[in-house]
């Protein structure tokens, strides 16, 4: 909990990524990986984070919100 707290205030902002990597088919995936297949590198710190092809952006670990149904309320 203090870890995150540090990081959150002096920790890196992620702003140097190396191009995206994509894992080939049966080989050994990092933890950033499993989630697209395609991952940057933090320049700066080192951290592995996960890439989408599709959006071309760094996804981060919170479920997306737009993948909730669009439908707020029905009638009653």
């Amino acid at each position: 909990m203090f870890s995150r707290l540090m990081d959150a205030m002096f920790g890196c902002w992620h702003s140097h990524y190396s191009f995206p990597i994509t894992i080939r088919a049966g080989s050994r995936r990092t933890k950033a990986a499993m989630r697209t297949g395609t991952y940057v590198v933090c320049l700066d710190c080192g951290k592995e984070l996960a890439y989408d092809w599709h959006e071309m952006r760094v996804v981060d670990g919170q479920p997306r919100q737009s993948a909730r149904s669009l439908v707020t309320k029905q009638a009653a």
